[in-house]
């Protein structure tokens, strides 16, 4: 059972709730008129230093 797990956390499905995630976050940070963390930035494929602060 734990392989199934890593297997899921390193596939896709882990990537895919990674990328959701990220995407929740980072919006609820600009309409809360915050800056995204960098994490959350760079797992959405954004250069953390071209974001406006």
């Amino acid at each position: 059972m734990s392989q199934f797990n890593s297997a899921v956390r390193q596939g896709f499905l882990g990537r895919a709730f990674a990328v959701l995630g990220a995407a929740s976050a980072a919006a609820a940070a600009v309409e809360g008129r915050r800056r995204p963390r960098d994490r959350d930035l760079k797992i959405l494929g954004i250069d953390p230093a071209s974001f406006p602060k």
